[in-house]
């Protein structure tokens, strides 16, 4: 048979490509760099350079190295991992291990994540591959290696979850549930999420408690409760709901003096379906008119106003504002500066909304346990920031006042 010429030509030309390809520069230059960042971490902990004479500061002694394989963004990177003994506290000698490549290691935190998030969504391993192939480039991934980082995480996950919150200080709370589908057996189905996010004394929003339950009843919401509590969260001065019955009795039952700030967006959605098509336009307008006042007394004037028209033009709206009462307008009795932070639950909406983002290609997630593992894993990777409220500056004379 005659040999096809073309074939040859191809893969040299192909490997041609790959060795003058920027990626393949980098990642060659990488293994310099990673050599020269694990050889400055190795100094400090020997108090001496290579080749430097016997003194006080010294702590242990080189002997050889061996090579590691490392896959980063850039791909696989073979590097020269040194050895070493150095002296414990108790002055025996023990082997030196690397922080900032821990022993076993083989791929840098932000591959794992990306593997992590690729499965969650609902992939196997076998498809990560294909998926992540220009960034593994042939680094070994095998189920026994994604099972470990999902172990891993869930682990995070618990700890996360048990952590102590006394530190926080927090102020307010931010509670509302969320309903992504999720595969459980052969159907689909949405499970609530029970969400809730805090208020640092220095005004820094931080999600404290992410769980499933079977419905936002009270019982589900007297557990999330009872765990904060159980977590030294203190006495939070506020609380922002979406408008669950469950929700606020459960909170009232917990901290009777609680203040509760209904989200005036969630109200406004369910005036609406109380009024005509027609007149829904000219309804949130004086809606937002009455929210949105510059002073509490022209809040008080437009609710007056409100109340008067909309009973005339459409009882049934007046009856849904006043289910709400005086909560509605919690936020009065706050720091003007912080009206725009406490008036909504809006700060929880954007944590589902990149939720939703992450997972929009995903008809339903494969588990439960995925739909929270997800979550935590766009928290711990900084894909879901958080950033201080509006009139952070003000929480002093929150904190003072209580």
């Amino acid at each position: 048979m005659a040999k096809d010429s073309r074939i040859g030509s191809t893969n040299e030309a192909a490997q041609t490509d790959e060795a003058t390809s920027l990626e393949t520069i980098i990642r060659r230059r990488a293994r310099g760099l990673i050599d020269a960042i694990v050889e400055e971490e190795l100094e400090a902990a020997l108090g001496a350079a290579v080749s430097a004479r016997v003194g006080p500061a010294r702590q242990g002694y080189r002997h050889g190295a061996r090579d590691r394989t490392l896959t980063t963004s850039l791909g696989p990177t073979t590097f020269a991992m040194p050895r070493a003994r150095v002296r414990a506290a108790d002055g025996t000698p023990t082997e030196w291990r690397s922080e900032l490549v821990p022993r076993y290691q083989r791929r840098s935190e932000r591959v794992d994540e990306a593997i992590l998030g690729v499965y969650l969504s609902g992939t196997n391993s076998r498809r990560i591959k294909g998926a992540l192939a220009p960034l593994l480039r042939g680094g070994p991934l095998s189920k026994d290696a994604v099972s470990r980082l999902v172990g891993r995480l869930a682990e995070d996950f618990e700890t996360w979850r048990r952590r102590d919150l006394a530190e926080d200080q927090i102020q307010y709370l931010i509670m509302d549930g969320w309903y992504p589908k999720v595969r459980i057996g052969k159907r689909r189905v949405r499970v609530p999420v029970l969400v809730t996010l805090g208020v640092r004394g220095d005004g820094e929003r931080v999600v404290l408690d992410v769980r499933l339950a079977g419905d936002e009843s009270t019982a589900a919401w007297r557990d999330v409760i009872r765990s904060l509590v159980d977590r030294h969260v203190g006495t939070p001065r506020l609380a922002m709901i979406d408008g669950s019955a469950g929700l606020a009795a459960a909170l009232r039952e917990q901290w009777p003096s609680l203040a509760i700030q209904r989200c005036t967006a969630h109200k406004l959605r369910n005036l609406e379906a109380k009024a005509p098509v027609r007149l829904r336009e000219e309804l949130a307008e004086d809606y937002r008119r009455m929210i949105y006042a510059e002073t509490r007394a022209l809040v008080d004037q437009a609710r007056v106003r409100f109340t008067k028209k909309w009973r005339l033009r459409c009882p049934a709206v007046v009856e849904c504002l006043q289910e709400a009462g005086d909560d509605l307008f919690t936020f009065l009795r706050f720091p003007k500066a912080q009206w725009k932070a406490l008036r909504t639950t809006n700060a929880l909406e954007r944590i589902n909304g990149e939720f939703r983002r992450r997972t929009k290609t995903q008809a339903s997630l494969p588990s439960q346990d995925a739909v929270l593992l997800l979550l935590f894993g766009l928290l711990r990777s900084g894909q879901v920031k958080m950033r201080k409220i509006d009139g952070w500056q003000e929480m002093e004379r929150v904190k003072q006042a209580a």
